[in-house]
């Protein structure tokens, strides 16, 4: 809740704000607590359709690459850490997070860990964050840990941009495809099938086929549609259980063309994490934690888990990973060997994930091309055969007619 207040400072003048607390109580007592007489208390009351928009909004990597950014600039230029975050917490347009960092803020100021007090907001704050943050805290390097994280969520922001520039053409072709196909069989095929019925002529059995899928789709239209909505919804349901998305992930990595990107943004992904977290100060083990809760496919996921257990017994990363060799190619564990051996392994592991980011830039930026002619050719292979279905009868009852 937020409210409005009115006190007394401790050279003795009246000064008003606002104070984000769970009750009266509360913000009261966090007003004693920095020096303030409150005379005045009141809830700030809200629009209720605004509270609603409010809560709704997301927070997106952008507005926290940005935030994380600008704190590290001004922790380096000597700026306190509850200033800076009151600074940043006015500047932000986005309602969900400055209510979000006047919390913060607050948390700071009663005397809680930066860390801490992001970890209240999981959903915002993951664990890559959380745990560079407190590293920075614990070694005094705050500020340069912040930059490193910055340089982590950039890199992943401009991969997740990539990847959606890159679905965005063959994705709208599909769907183009998709709505002319459903169009051309409800209006355009039965006109044209109907002449078929009053001759005599033989049909092929691809011709019988398509009359057979235009009467159904005539007969129970609402049926059909909301059938291919329910697959769609089933299917989202089922990826979303650990089961399905477990199956989902492992089939991904054998796709022609999308396994190959799968795996490569996997193994940048692993590499930028395990670099920001090493450099950044953060024991290994617990490097290799947050990278197995943060890697998105299960595959590789469970690879690290198993990896953080070796590792706990004496077993070094790269011989851990090279158990995975469908996922962690032959030169990453080597060169992650080389790095252990020589003590560069933070070194090594950016290397490894400027290599794989750059190779999946150079993928995304090509993979329309590479789908184009994929694509021409399954809608080439669908206009063939309704061509032969219908041209051969067509051809049959001119004959017909003719003799």
């Amino acid at each position: 809740m937020e409210f409005k207040y009115s006190a007394i400072n401790k050279d003795g003048k009246n000064e008003s704000d606002t104070i984000t607390a769970s009750s009266y109580k509360d913000a009261v007592s966090q007003l004693h607590s920095k020096g303030l007489i409150p005379t005045e208390v009141v809830e700030k009351k809200s629009d209720p359709l605004n509270a609603f928009l409010t809560k709704l909004s997301g927070v997106g990597l952008a507005d926290k690459i940005l935030f994380i950014q600008n704190l590290s600039i001004m922790l380096r230029a000597g700026v306190g850490m509850t200033k800076a975050l009151k600074i940043l917490s006015t500047q932000t347009n986005n309602p969900r997070f400055k209510q979000i960092l006047d919390q913060v803020y607050q948390d700071v100021e009663a005397g809680k860990s930066f860390a801490e007090a992001l970890g209240k907001y999981p959903e915002v704050f993951n664990n890559i964050f959380i745990s560079m943050v407190r590293v920075g805290e614990m070694s005094g390097n705050l500020d340069k840990s912040l930059e490193y994280l910055g340089v982590q969520l950039q890199r992943e922001h401009n991969l997740i941009s990539k990847v959606r520039g890159a679905m965005i053409y063959p994705a709208v072709i599909v769907f183009a495809v998709i709505v002319v196909g459903f169009l051309l069989a409800l209006f355009v095929l039965p006109a044209l099938l109907s002449t078929f019925k009053d001759s005599n002529v033989p049909l092929p059995l691809t011709t019988r086929i398509i009359i057979a899928l235009v009467n159904i789709l005539q007969a129970h239209t609402f049926l059909v549609i909301g059938g291919a909505i329910g697959l769609v919804v089933g299917a989202i349901a089922i990826y979303r259980t650990h089961q399905g998305q477990a199956a989902f992930d492992k089939v991904l990595l054998y796709t022609p063309i999308f396994g190959n990107i799968s795996k490569k943004i996997n193994m940048a992904r692993f590499a930028r994490i395990m670099s920001s977290m090493l450099k950044s100060g953060t024991p290994i083990l617990d490097g290799l934690q947050v990278a197995a809760d943060s890697l998105d496919n299960i595959e590789y996921k469970n690879a690290v888990a198993i990896t953080v257990q070796d590792v706990k017994v004496g077993k070094t990363i790269s011989a851990s990973l090279s158990k995975y060799p469908h996922l962690f190619v032959y030169l990453v564990t080597q060169m992650i060997s080389v790095g252990e051996e020589s003590g560069t392994v933070d070194a090594i592991l950016e290397e490894i994930a400027q290599r794989y980011e750059a190779e999946v830039d150079d993928i995304m930026s090509n993979l329309s091309s590479v789908i184009e002619p994929v694509l021409i050719l399954g809608i080439g292979s669908v206009v063939g055969v309704l061509a032969l279905a219908l041209i051969g009868p067509i051809y049959s009852i001119t004959q017909q007619a003719g003799g």
